[in-house]
């Protein structure tokens, strides 16, 4: 059972992220004009909406309590974002860059501490959809500048 809570504990740190991408997304998306960027922005929100999701309705279903905020990933990401608020339109994507970046990075690094469905979830839906995030992400910002 030990494995079972780490794995939540483990989702629960994914959750936390995703609920911080959305809220992130929304800030930003208020502060973007350019329609077609707006798209892509709204794009990126939903997919997030959809893993904040996906999470919670695995974590249950292991008999776990999904994370109800962004903890302290959701202050960092608010930080960012008031940075970029202040500097415009590209700060705040490239403040959103960073935020995909990091969640990459979390979901590459911790994929292996969650066992059985958990880890299948991880590996073959989180991870794709977060490159997918990242790489509209990224495109966007080469438009931009």
């Amino acid at each position: 059972m030990a494995s079972t809570n780490k794995d939540v504990e483990t989702l629960n740190s994914f959750l936390r992220g995703e609920i911080s991408a959305v809220e992130t997304y929304r800030q930003a998306i208020g502060h973007v004009s350019d329609g077609l960027a707006r798209d892509a922005l709204e794009y990126c929100q939903h997919d997030h909406e959809h893993r904040v999701e996906e999470l919670r309705d695995l974590i249950q279903k292991m008999g776990g309590e999904p994370a109800k905020g962004s903890g302290m990933w959701g202050t960092f990401a608010k930080l960012v974002q008031g940075g970029a608020d202040v500097l415009g339109e590209k700060a705040a994507i490239q403040a959103l860059e960073e935020g995909e970046d990091h969640g990459l990075a979390d979901y590459q690094r911790d994929a292996d501490q969650v066992h059985g469905e958990a880890r299948r979830f991880v590996r073959m839906e989180l991870l794709p959809a977060q490159k997918r995030t990242h790489e509209r992400l990224s495109r966007l910002k080469r438009t931009l500048h």
